[in-house]
């Protein structure tokens, strides 16, 4: 196994900017949810099928499962924003290095901040379906948020042959 260089390259202006408007979003709805959850039903939405209808609903307490997921995978998605050169490369070359770590550390970043982003609305939905506000995510959650990710990783994918 080769060992790539580690080198210092800092994060880009848009990842922080990313970074600051998920974690602002991220705080809103957990201060929503600690506004709402005495309101709460008993019973709220524990899970969602397909076609994003509820098909199990649970205990509230199982509201604070989401907030605690996406504030575990914040913090190990940016640990490992910091450690590009230990991903693997398709074409990594010296004369690449820092293009591909830039490239792939903002790909970390932007999958990071989508996946914070669809537990905030997550969040937000269940509270809304609790209270009878909404039915469930909608028939089209699922193909947009596979989109989405999808979709991101297909692009960093094409930069990072492109270099």
């Amino acid at each position: 196994m080769i060992k790539q260089p580690a080198i210092n390259v800092p994060k880009s202006l848009f990842a922080i900017f990313l970074d600051w408007v998920t974690l602002l979003l991220f705080l809103a709805v957990i201060i929503y949810l600690v506004v709402q959850y005495p309101s709460l039903p008993d019973q709220v939405p524990g899970h969602y099928d397909s076609s994003g209808m509820v098909d199990r609903w649970g205990s509230k307490i199982e509201m604070w499962i989401l907030p605690l997921v996406g504030a575990g995978l914040w913090v190990l998605m940016t640990i490992v924003e910091k450690y590009p050169h230990t991903f693997n490369y398709i074409n990594l070359r010296q004369d690449n290095l820092e293009a591909q770590y830039r490239n792939a550390k903002l790909m970390i970043n932007v999958l990071k901040n989508e996946s914070v982003l669809l537990f905030s609305f997550l969040i937000f939905q269940d509270i809304r379906v609790a209270n009878g506000a909404a039915e469930g995510l909608g028939y089209f959650f699922m193909p947009v948020f596979l989109f989405v990710i999808f979709g991101s990783m297909i692009i960093f994918l094409i930069r990072m042959l492109r270099m």
